[in-house]
C-alpha cells in the first residue's frame, strides 16, 4: 500500500535573520519602508544603491523626526547634493507627514569598502 501522506520533517532551529544593512532605532513598522526607500537611491558614480555602497550610517525615528546619517565615499564627491536630494525625495514617499525628515552628512568614521554589501563587493570585483 502506498501512503499519500508524508511525515513532516522535524522542525530545526529557525534560520538566522539577515542582518539589517544599517543601524536602526525606531518603530518596527517603519524599518522596512525606510530601508526600501533608501535602497532606491542610487549613487550614480557606481550605479549601486547607497545602502549597498554602505553610505547609510544609521536611521533613528522618534516622535518628531526621521534622522538619517549618511556619508559619501569621498569629501570631494561631485554628487553629494544629488544623493541627498534623492534620499529626501524617496524618504518623503514613506515617512508619515507628521514627522520631519533630517538628513545629516557625516564624515566619521570615514567610509571604507568594508561597509559595502557582499553583492556590491562582488560587483566591484573585491
Amino acid at each position: 500500500m502506498i501512503s499519500l501522506f508524508r511525515r513532516a520533517p522535524e522542525a530545526g532551529p529557525a534560520p538566522a535573520a539577515a542582518p539589517f544593512p544599517f543601524p536602526y532605532e525606531g518603530p518596527e513598522q517603519l524599518q522596512g519602508p525606510l530601508a526600501a526607500a533608501l535602497s532606491r537611491v542610487v549613487d550614480p558614480e557606481v550605479s549601486m544603491s547607497i545602502v549597498d555602497v554602505g553610505l547609510v550610517y544609521g536611521v533613528t525615528v522618534d516622535a518628531a523626526r526621521v534622522h538619517v546619517r549618511l556619508t559619501m565615499t569621498s569629501a570631494a564627491c561631485p554628487v553629494i547634493e544629488l544623493i541627498m536630494d534623492e534620499a529626501e525625495a524617496e524618504l518623503d514617499t514613506v515617512v508619515p507627514p507628521e514627522l520631519q525628515i533630517r538628513l545629516e552628512l557625516v564624515w566619521e568614521p570615514p567610509w571604507s569598502p568594508d561597509r559595502m554589501s557582499p553583492g556590491a563587493k562582488r560587483f566591484m570585483g573585491w
